[in-house]
C-alpha cells in the first residue's frame, strides 16, 4: 500500500546546506533518542545500583561481584561493529527497535534469572554471567545505530553537537536509577527495581516502534547528499578500514575512547558498592544521584565552548584535543583528591567532577568518528567502542580482583588515573579532525 511506503520529496537544490530530518522530526528524534539512552543506562546501571543487595542475599564474594558486573562488556563488545555495519546499511532504528527488546525483557526478567540460578549449584554464577553476556550485546548496538542515524539525517555541522547531547541520556538514565531504584530498593526489594526498569525500557520500545517510527514514513530527502539515500535503500560502499588502520589519527581516536571509557566504566559499576562500603550511613539515593546531575551540564558546556571557539576561527583539531585535554586533566586531579579523602562531601564532589567531566569527551572524541570518517561513522564508532568496551571489562574485574586482595579503593583510581594520562598523552599528540575517508 502507498502508505506503507517511504515518500521522498525531493524539495532542495544541490547547494541547500539543511538537513534531512525537518525541523519537527529532528525535534521528535531528538526526545526519542535521549529518552532511549536514558532507558539504556537506566537498565544497565540497575544491576551496580542493587549488586550490594543481591551479593549479601546470595553470598558472592567481590570476585564474583566484579565478575558479574564486567561480563556486561564482555558481550558489549561483541556487537559494536557489527551494529554500525547493519545501521549503516539497513537503518539504525530497525537495529535499535530489536536489541531495546532484548535488553528490556532481561533486565524485567533477572529477578528470575538470579533466583533460578540456584538451581544450577556450583554453575549459578557462570548462568547469570551468561545472561549478561546476551545484555550487553543487545546494548553494544544502541550509540553505533545512533550516530549512524544523525550522520545519516543531520547535516555536518549539526552532527556531532546533536549527537553529543544525546549522549547527555546516559547521566540522566543513571539518574533515573538512582532515584527509583533506590526508592524500589528501600521499600520493595532488589526485584521490584529490576522489574519497574525493566517495565519501563518495554514501554520505550512502543513509543519508538508506533509513534517515532510511525511517523518517520513521510520523509524529505536532501537530494544534495545522494550517498545518504544509497545508504538507506542497503548498499552503502565498503569500510575503508586499511586506510583507517593506516592512520594515526584513526587509533589516537580508539585509544583515547578506550581510556576514558575505563575510568567511566569502574566508576559506573562500583561506585555503589564504594559509599555502601566506606559511608554505610549515607542515604543511597543521594550518593546515587547527585553525581550523575553534572553529566548534562557539563555535556551542554562542552558543546558551547566548542561553537565558541570554532567562532573564533579555531581549527577544530585544537578544539578537539583541548576539550579532552581537560576532561582527562580534570578527572586525574579528582582522582588524585580520592586517593586521600575520607570525608564524604569531598568524594561525593570528586565523583561529580569525574563523571561530570564525561561530557567534555562527548564532545571530543566521542563525536571525532563523525569527523574522521562521517559516510561510515556508524561502523567507525563501533569499532571504536568495541575497543573502549575492552578496558571497561578487564578495568571493572580488576577492581574487584584488587579490591578482594588488598581492600584497597585508592588503588583503583591511581590505575584510573594512570591510564587516563595514557590516553590524554596519545590523544594529544596523535588525535585529529582531518576527514580520512
Amino acid at each position: 500500500m502507498m502508505e506503507e511506503k517511504l515518500k521522498y520529496s525531493f524539495l532542495r537544490d544541490l547547494n541547500d546546506g539543511q538537513s534531512i530530518w525537518t525541523r519537527n522530526e529532528k525535534r521528535t528524534w531528538f526526545l526519542t533518542l535521549l529518552t532511549g539512552t536514558c532507558m539504556l543506562y537506566s537498565t544497565r546501571t540497575t544491576m551496580p545500583l542493587l549488586v550490594p543487595a543481591v551479593a549479601a542475599e546470595r553470598k558472592w564474594s567481590k570476585t564474583d561481584s566484579g565478575t558479574v558486573l564486567s561480563s556486561f562488556f564482555w558481550g558489549y563488545t561483541l556487537t559494536q561493529v557489527l551494529g554500525g555495519y547493519l545501521s549503516d546499511k539497513f537503518g539504525g532504528q530497525k537495529v535499535i527497535l530489536l536489541a531495546a527488546i532484548g535488553w528490556s525483557l532481561i533486565t524485567f526478567w533477572m529477578p528470575n534469572i538470579i533466583t533460578s540460578s540456584t538451581l544450577f549449584a556450583s554453575y549459578s554464577i557462570p548462568f547469570i554471567v551468561t545472561v549478561r553476556i546476551i545484555n550487553g550485546a543487545c546494548q553494544g548496538v544502541h550509540f553505533p545505530s545512533m550516530i549512524s542515524i544523525t550522520s545519516q539525517n543531520l547535516s555536518a555541522c549539526e552532527r556531532a553537537s546533536f549527537f553529543s547531547i544525546l549522549t547527555s541520556g546516559s547521566a540522566l538514565g543513571t539518574l533515573l536509577t538512582g532515584i527509583v531504584g533506590s526508592f524500589l530498593l528501600d521499600y520493595f526489594g532488589w526485584p521490584t527495581a529490576f522489574r519497574v526498569i525493566g517495565f519501563l525500557g518495554l514501554s520505550w520500545t512502543l513509543f519508538l516502534r508506533y509513534y517515532t517510527m510511525a511517523s518517520d514514513r513521510s520523509r524529505i530527502i536532501n537530494i544534495s547528499m545522494p550517498s545518504r539515500m544509497y545508504t538507506k535503500l542497503g548498499t552503502p560502499d565498503t569500510v575503508p578500514w586499511l586506510r583507517l588502520f593506516e592512520r594515526s589519527s584513526f587509533w589516537a581516536c580508539v585509544l583515547a575512547h578506550a581510556c576514558e571509557m575505563n575510568c567511566f566504566f569502574v566508576l559506573l559499576s562500583w561506585l555503589p558498592t564504594y559509599f555502601h562500603e566506606n559511608f554505610p550511613h549515607a542515604k543511597g539515593w543521594v550518593v546515587n544521584m547527585i553525581p550523575w546531575l553534572a553529566l548534562p551540564p557539563v555535556t551542554f558546556i562542552g558543546k558551547l565552548l566548542t561553537e565558541h571557539l570554532l567562532a573564533k576561527q579555531w581549527s577544530l583539531t585544537r578544539i578537539r584535543k583541548l576539550v579532552q585535554s581537560l576532561c582527562f586533566l580534570g578527572q586525574n586531579c579528582a582522582l588524585f583528591l580520592m586517593c586521600r579523602t575520607q570525608d564524604f562531601n569531598m568524594a561525593l564532589t570528586c565523583m561529580s567532577i569525574i563523571i561530570g567531566l564525561s561530557g567534555l569527551h562527548n564532545n571530543a572524541v566521542t563525536v571525532n568518528p563523525q569527523d574522521l570518517a562521517p559516510s561510515h561513522s556508524g561502523s567507525v564508532f563501533g569499532l571504536m567502542n568495541t575497543v573502549g568496551a575492552i578496558p571497561g571489562f578487564l578495568g571493572v574485574y580488576l577492581a574487584g580482583h584488587i579490591l578482594e586482595l588488598t581492600q584497597s579503593w585508592s588503588a583503583v583510581f591511581s590505575t584510573a588515573a594512570a591510564i587516563n594520562t595514557f590516553g590524554w598523552l596519545i590523544f594529544t599528540v596523535f588525535g585529529s579532525a582531518e576527514t580520512i575517508v
